[in-house]
């Protein structure tokens, strides 16, 4: 019998990703968004004024990357670029008062999202799949060579919860 992809974990993994994104996308777009560009916004929410480099670090993509979704987000008037006040070779990117906007309907987009993606679940089964998601995240990242990042979804205080009720 040959092997059978379509029966594989990574398969229904990359198959349930597509899904997310396309609904993802489809949200995003209604309020004049792009899958990606919504993490520089929430990014920024916790530590505004960083620079392209640590954009990219914080939301795992190349620089090359973020500096397109910033431009983008420039070109909308989310955000702003200013020339460092210690560096002037770095530049740091600032929310605007319309990005800052956007950041409330991002966040009811990913409550929405979360709760049909996990509808049927009960809570038990929620944290469960959500610290399963984690270790295959850590595994794919170990096997890469990659660093591993805090687990923040092994706090007590699991602000995930909130976006299923």
């Amino acid at each position: 019998m040959p092997f059978q992809y379509s029966k594989t974990t990574i398969y229904r993994l990359t198959q349930a990703a597509k899904a997310q994104r396309s609904r993802f996308g489809t949200r995003l777009s209604g309020i004049g968004l792009h899958p990606g560009q919504e993490g520089v916004l929430k990014a920024l929410t916790v530590q505004d004024g960083m620079t392209m480099s640590e954009l990219a670090a914080e939301l795992g993509v190349q620089p090359p990357t973020v500096t397109k979704m910033v431009t983008r987000l420039a070109a909308y008037g989310f955000v702003m670029r200013q020339t460092s006040p210690d560096d002037g070779r770095l530049s740091r990117v600032h929310l605007t008062e319309p990005g800052r906007a956007l950041i409330g309907d991002i966040d009811k987009i990913c409550k929405r999202l979360e709760k049909e993606a996990l509808e049927g679940f009960d809570e038990k089964d929620r944290k469960r799949f959500r610290k399963y998601l984690r270790k295959v995240e850590k595994n794919l990242l170990k096997a890469g060579g990659a660093p591993i990042g805090p687990d923040s979804d092994d706090d007590e205080d699991d602000t995930a919860e909130d976006a299923t009720t």
